[in-house]
């Protein structure tokens, strides 16, 4: 296998991981919504979790954006 071969399983690998992060970050955005709706008070320590959980996805979510994009620039050249 060379680096041409590496880089795009590489880059198939990434783009999966940024989408499990938009899912993870959708599923979330959409459930905090969702325990607002609801005014339950019994929620709110899950939607505080909930909350931290969406905050750590769009920063793992963003490192992955980075790398993807030098994967892609490394298969340009």
């Amino acid at each position: 296998m060379n680096k041409q071969e590496i880089l795009e399983q590489a880059l198939t690998a990434r783009i999966a991981e940024v989408m499990h992060y938009q899912i993870n970050i959708d599923n979330y955005t959409l459930a905090i919504q969702r325990i607002d709706e609801l005014k339950d008070e019994e929620l709110e320590e899950f939607k505080q979790r909930l909350t931290e959980l969406l905050a750590a996805e769009k920063l793992e979510q963003k490192k992955s954006q980075v790398i993807l994009h030098v994967i892609k620039q490394q298969l340009e050249t």
